[in-house]
């Protein structure tokens, strides 16, 4: 199929792993020039004490101006619901505009009731600065990206193309790692199966960039592989494993996992763009709803 972008472009790309959640963050730029998007950044948080610390975020921030790049995006690929988005926190420093997938404004609606929030917390996507629509295109400098909606995990998952580079958000893991989870609130296995057949579409060498690795059978984290890689080996997807199937394994795989320890805190910030929720005197809060999730 035609793709509305350059795929012959090798942007560069530097990962940044998070080791307390397993999450890999990175700066994607044009090899040809200074400009740059970040990936799903992590802020730190210490859930037990209530503290929040910016020690990913800096080590990126440091990145970038090190290498004197100019920051056009901050990218998240969906609402996480296992770490938390520093998004804000980076764009106080180096600028660039915060985008999502437009159909956040479905998680904001779901778990804006999962958190009893009132009428100030708007539920139209308004806290990002753009929200993209499947198959839009955007700037990185001289370099485009595009996006690709791949609901299933979560209703607003979306994975973005640059170049010659995919960044598949939690949609497919390493091929050792098969899939994301599809049992959150508004999540879909069969959709899931469905988006991942679009990424599985894309050419067999496309560089394929993970939002998590957790290291199966304890082998070292890694978190690029190829479509082509994918197909062949992923243990949930390749080998042309059919619709009912996956959807059967992925049910029942769901049914065994337990809830993400950073669930409660991430939500609630990351449907807002990465800012913590306020009280009424203006003091950070977070809630913690009874038998919701």
């Amino acid at each position: 199929m035609p793709y509305p972008i350059n795929m012959n472009v090798k942007p560069h790309v530097s990962a940044f792993f998070d080791a307390a959640t397993n999450t890999i963050s990175y700066i994607v730029n044009d090899p040809d020039g200074d400009h740059c998007a970040i990936i799903d950044s992590v802020m730190d948080i210490d859930y037990a004490a209530g503290r929040i610390t910016f020690d990913g975020a800096n080590a990126i921030i440091a990145e970038v101006e090190r290498r004197d790049l100019t920051l056009d995006w901050i990218i998240e690929t969906h609402v996480h619901a296992d770490h938390l988005s520093a998004a804000p926190y980076i764009q106080q420093k180096l600028g660039g505009k915060i985008g999502v997938g437009d159909q956040i404004t479905v998680v904001q609606d779901t778990f804006g009731k999962v958190f009893n929030e009132g009428t100030e917390f708007q539920r139209d996507g308004s806290q990002f600065d753009a929200l993209f629509k499947d198959g839009d295109t955007y700037q990185i400098g001289d370099m485009q990206g595009f996006t690709i909606a791949t609901p299933g995990h979560t209703p607003a998952c979306m994975v973005h193309v640059i170049g010659n580079a995919c960044f598949v958000g939690d949609t497919l893991f390493m091929p050792d790692g098969g899939s994301a989870r599809a049992d959150f609130p508004g999540g879909d296995a069969g959709q899931l199966y469905d988006s991942i057949q679009k990424v599985l579409a894309l050419p067999d060498d496309m560089r394929l960039y993970m939002c998590h690795d957790y290291g199966p059978d304890g082998r070292d984290f890694k978190w690029e592989t190829t479509v082509g890689e994918e197909k062949a080996h992923n243990i949930h997807v390749g080998h042309g494993q059919s619709r009912e199937a996956f959807v059967k394994l992925r049910t029942e795989r769901d049914a065994q996992l337990a809830v993400p320890r950073l669930i409660i805190p991430s939500l609630q910030v990351n449907m807002r763009a990465g800012e913590l929720p306020k009280d009424a005197d203006g003091n950070a809060r977070l809630k913690v709803p009874i038998n919701k999730l």
